[in-house]
């Protein structure tokens, strides 16, 4: 089997491609092996569909970056019969694999290349897919801001992700949208906080939104919280990072949560939700699962948190509680 290393260069702090070449180069079991490094946002796409539509051959492509690159080079191979992802993940964030207990299982390029494979869910938004999460509302506002941000002097930089939480303290506590999960609509009132449609368990660097979710069921995980208040949502925020709010009787009444396999969203012009980490402006979409779409290269000792389990695994991009 051949296995191809798409490097994002602008991902994490430092370019991966030396310390991997070094690494492959020294395995105990060589493998035929390519790296690649994208030029521009999309190019991850592009190259692995055009290498699977002109070699028929059994190829693996693992995303070297963050959830990004995952998102991309899912993109590229899903519908391909000869081809599978693994991940190497060396970006800023790396939700997805911590449904798997975190990166570090992931980072032995030794234990990576052999690693066995499973199918795996995606979800279909418009016409891409979706490997981890697709989220409004709250939590897309800080996302939102800290891409506006993210170069200017003192708000910026290390500090972007912490102007994102107070600008949306003040302008995104209510976020007008109707969601609807296989034809029930959650909220009448067509007011949100936030809302997670999940294949993994985590957003935003810590946040464990769905700890109930499992890959491989044919299901999403959709968790909607109701607005809240400054207070209140301070007195919940580590209830909600934790995953415990789906148990915890305080957060009943702010929170509905449904497994579905067809979520639809209304939403005022200008609506803006994350994929993935991507930010896409659109105010009528529709989020489907794609059961068993994909092969997943799952390292030896990497397997799903169980539910009642919480590892802190907090990214840099990680709300500072």
């Amino acid at each position: 089997m051949k296995h191809i290393f798409i490097i994002n260069p602008a991902a994490g702090k430092e370019n991966a491609y030396d310390s991997l070449r070094a690494a492959l180069d020294s395995l105990e079991n060589p493998v035929d092996y390519e790296l690649y490094l994208t030029q521009e946002p999309g190019d991850a796409t592009t190259y692995v569909r055009n290498y699977c539509t002109s070699h028929p051959e059994r190829v693996r492509f693992y995303a070297c970056g963050g959830d990004g690159t995952l998102n991309e080079v899912v993109n590229g191979a899903v519908g391909f019969a000869n081809a599978s992802i693994g991940v190497y993940p060396c970006g800023s964030g790396n939700d997805f694999v911590k449904y798997y207990g975190g990166k570090r299982y992931f980072l032995d390029v030794a234990t990576l290349v052999e690693a066995e494979e499973e199918w795996i869910d995606l979800m279909r938004v418009g016409d891409k897919y979706a490997i981890n999460a697709t989220h409004f509302g709250f939590d897309s506002s800080v996302a939102q801001t800290m891409t506006n941000v993210r170069r200017k002097k003192l708000i910026g930089g290390k500090n972007a992700y912490t102007t994102g939480i107070v600008v949306s303290l003040f302008k995104a506590m209510k976020n007008a949208c109707r969601i609807t999960v296989d034809g029930e609509e959650l909220d009448p009132k067509g007011k949100i906080l936030l809302c997670t449609i999940a294949n993994g368990q985590y957003v935003g660097g810590a946040f464990r939104c769905a700890p109930r979710s499992l890959d491989n069921d044919g299901w999403l995980e959709v968790c909607m919280v109701r607005p809240v208040s400054h207070v209140t949502f301070l007195s919940l925020i580590r209830v909600y990072t934790d995953g415990r709010h789906l148990d915890d009787p305080k957060m009943q009444k702010h929170i509905v949560y449904r497994r579905g396999k067809r979520i639809h969203v209304e939403a005022p012009e200008g609506f803006i939700y994350a994929s993935d980490g991507e930010l896409i402006q659109n105010n009528d979409f529709t989020v489907e699962v794609a059961p068993g779409a994909i092969r997943f290269a799952v390292p030896r000792g990497a397997k799903p948190l169980p539910r009642e389990a919480h590892v802190p695994q907090r990214d840099e991009a990680a709300l500072p509680l």
